[in-house]
């Protein structure tokens, strides 16, 4: 053995190979932390000193190749003053660059996920060979930064600005085709031959068959580029990444800039000018914040494996209530691979679910995505009935009937009677309190809410939602159900709305109190979508259903009446009792026309505003930012007031709820750290200049105490 760590062994072959190999010792997957890293140097350094070794291999021991770096230690690092970040980053560099002038062939062995500093570590070797099935890619744009060990220097001098910026830009994971293709890697072949082949090239350079010094210059160059080619490839570049990343994630714009001040420089150079530019990204909020998401939804995982270890397997499922909705859920079980009855009391709601089963699978082919084949085995996996013949055979039943807790109630009770006793029952309500809907069951320990979003196969979230009498039987095997369905579940205390609709409630209360103020609803939009919202508060209402929003706006008011209960009529009311139902009715606060792919445009519609005159006050002069706090003051305090109620057990659920189920800004994190960005002492003044404007916007004394203490939602 050459070298023996932790993390990192360097052993010594035949024909004077050494295998340099990542298996991190008591970890799942090899990644970059500092122990790794350390390692990584003191091995190169072994390899440099023994004359015997006369090319190097590097292989990994798990079903990964590297993940990254760990995530883990970037707040942290983030953390650092400039001048000490940049120093660790160019620190991390020079083992990279040590490793590339290594002074005898390096050819690496890419088995599995190769991302971030794990391709970055490829990128530094002279020769990469990838086994099929293989994925590699710089996602770190995904975490608002830049790649920073080699990524945009060495990147584009292999495989041209133009595929390098596409890669480095969208952060997207590549397969093994496309990486042959464009230049990345040198072969690919199945992944029992992979080491074989690994050796095979080395052997071969070893012996001048290939000339690994050749390999290896253009990447210690300038990028071949003269000021002409160089201005077509970067500024046509800048406009179209600008223009697919928005005004709100700077990395993508800022990697090709990047690309761009290096082009003429040598590789050490050019490294320099990649961590200054890392640097000064990791400083953003946008930074902390989308590093911040990805530790929240690391947690969420956690809790989850925590669930399933507890839980039964879900064999077979069932969906009451066709439709839509019912529809959605049966096409996210099949394509998951658990079969599913869709049961309705009506022929022509049963067809109604199959045909959205069958669009959705049918977009699938017609993208890539799924084999017809693959397509007729999961419509096959939706057996539709009229009956509850095979309930006695089902593990776990998902209501989605009608928003109506007394028709709820019924069917629950019936379906009770038609199940074993171990069997699970789901209640996919969006407002309707599982404590009131448990009333009904004989076996109230094995129920729980199911709360999916729609459309149902587009929307991550799935709230799972605990009542009084709830199991943890109950809930674990409704966890693991969601994660099979290739959802994200967030465990839930009963109370009305839950999380997500009992915080959007208060975002909505906030949008009416500006319509009564006078101003505009498109204006409002415009401010929340400039904000970093998908679509703003009226856009959003359409596309729930004006009648969805009017049922569930009377729940809120009834569970919370001294918050959420307004005693005049608002312009939910108005569009509701003309019949204008948003998207659905082709009508809400917008008009709705379909384009050329099917899909409903909105468009304005003066006749509108006449409708609404009756709730529309004498106009009042607020700046975008007064119509941004008016809005969000209300969502975030309600948040607050979920955490210390035990709705949700973390600050990351919480955030996570929002940015998964409604679509809250992922830039700006969630609605707790937002309030931590603005700093909890400045968000509580805020609340207090404007809460002549009602309950909503009263701090609790909760958050008034961590304003006092100068504490945080998230250290």
């Amino acid at each position: 053995m050459i070298y023996q760590g932790k993390a990192i062994t360097v052993q010594a072959l035949e024909d004077g190979i050494a295998e340099l190999r990542f298996d991190r010792v008591e970890e799942a997957v090899n990644k970059f932390d500092r122990l790794t890293l350390s390692e990584l140097g003191s091995a190169i350094a072994e390899i440099r000193g023994n004359a015997a070794i006369r090319g190097v291999i590097v292989t990994s021991g798990k079903e990964a190749f590297i993940v990254g770096a760990d995530i883990g230690e970037f707040l942290g690092l983030f953390a650092l003053p400039e001048a000490a970040l940049l120093a660790a980053n160019l620190e991390t560099n020079g083992i990279f660059s040590a490793f590339e002038d290594l002074p005898l062939p390096t050819v690496v062995a890419i088995n599995g996920l190769a991302l971030g500093g794990g391709l970055e570590m490829c990128l530094a070797a002279d020769f990469r060979v990838m086994a099929e099935g293989a994925r590699i890619g710089l996602p770190e744009v995904k975490l608002g930064i830049n790649p920073g060990w080699g990524g945009t220097v060495r990147l584009p001098r292999l495989v041209g600005a133009d595929n390098a910026i596409e890669w480095i830009a969208s952060g997207k994971e590549n397969d093994a085709a496309t990486a042959l293709k464009v230049g990345v890697v040198d072969a690919v072949v199945a992944p029992e031959r992979l080491r074989e082949a690994a050796l095979d090239l080395c052997r071969r350079a070893i012996a001048g068959e290939f000339d690994h010094l050749a390999r290896r210059q253009p990447k210690l160059d300038k990028l071949k580029l003269n000021q002409i080619e160089q201005m077509l490839a970067f500024e046509s570049a800048k406009g179209y990444v600008a223009g697919q990343a928005g005004p709100h994630y700077p990395a993508p714009l800022e990697a090709v800039k990047t690309i761009q001040k290096a082009a003429g420089h040598g590789r050490d150079k050019a490294l320099e000018i990649e961590s200054q530019a890392l640097v000064k990204l990791a400083k953003t909020e946008v930074a902390r914040s989308l590093v911040g998401l990805f530790h929240n939804d690391q947690e969420l995982k956690r809790k989850a494996r925590g669930w399933e270890k507890q839980a039964r397997d879900v064999k077979l499922a069932a969906v009451l209530g066709a439709g839509i909705m019912g529809g959605g859920i049966a096409y996210q079980s099949a394509v998951k691979g658990t079969p599913i009855l869709l049961k309705d009391i009506r022929e022509e709601a049963i067809q109604l679910g199959l045909g959205e089963a069958a669009k959705l699978l049918g977009q699938r082919v017609e993208k890539g995505r799924l084999t017809p084949a693959q397509m007729a085995e999961a419509l096959n996996a939706i057996r539709p009935t009229l009956s509850y013949g095979d309930f006695a055979q089902v593990d776990l039943v998902v209501e989605a009937v009608v928003e109506n807790p007394k028709v709820k109630q019924a069917v629950l009770a019936e379906v009770e009677g038609q199940v074993r006793a171990d069997t699970i029952l789901a209640s996919n309500t969006s407002t309707i309190s599982i404590n009131l809907l448990a009333k009904a069951l004989q076996r109230p320990e094995n129920f729980c809410g199911m709360h999916f979003f729609n459309p149902v196969h587009m929307m991550p979230l799935v709230e799972v939602i605990r009542g009084e009498q709830t199991s943890a039987a109950a809930i674990a095997t409704t966890v693991a159900y969601a994660r099979k369905m290739g959802k994200t579940p967030i465990v839930v205390n009963d109370c009305p709305g839950f999380l997500v609709n009992r915080v959007l409630f208060p975002y909505f209360g906030g949008f009416a109190r500006l319509i009564a103020a006078g101003i505009d609803f498109q204006r409002i939009d415009q401010v929340m979508e400039k904000f970093g919202w998908p679509m703003g508060p009226a856009y959003l209402l359409d596309v729930v259903g004006i009648d969805t929003a009017h049922h569930a706006r009377e729940v809120m008011a009834a569970g919370f009446p001294e918050r959420m209960k307004d005693d005049g009529r608002s312009a939910i009311d108005v569009l509701y009792e003309a019949g204008r139902l948003g998207q659905k009715s082709g009508r809400g606060f917008y008009a709705y026309q379909t384009d050329k792919g099917g899909k409903p445009k909105k468009v304005a519609d003066p006749s509108v505003h006449e409708l609404l005159k009756p709730v529309i006050g004498a106009p009042r002069e607020l700046s975008d930012e007064d119509i941004v706090a008016i809005m969000m003051l209300p969502l975030c305090l309600e948040t607050v007031r979920c955490l210390e109620d035990g709705i949700v057990e973390c600050a990351a659920e919480a955030d996570m709820g929002l940015v998964y189920g409604i679509g809250f800004p992922p830039f700006r994190g969630g609605a707790l750290r937002y309030i931590d960005a603005l700093g909890v002492a400045a968000f509580v003044e805020l609340a207090d200049r404007h809460v002549a404007l009602g309950p909503l916007y009263q701090p609790t004394a909760g958050l008034r105490a961590m304003a006092s203490d100068g504490r945080k939602f998230f250290a």
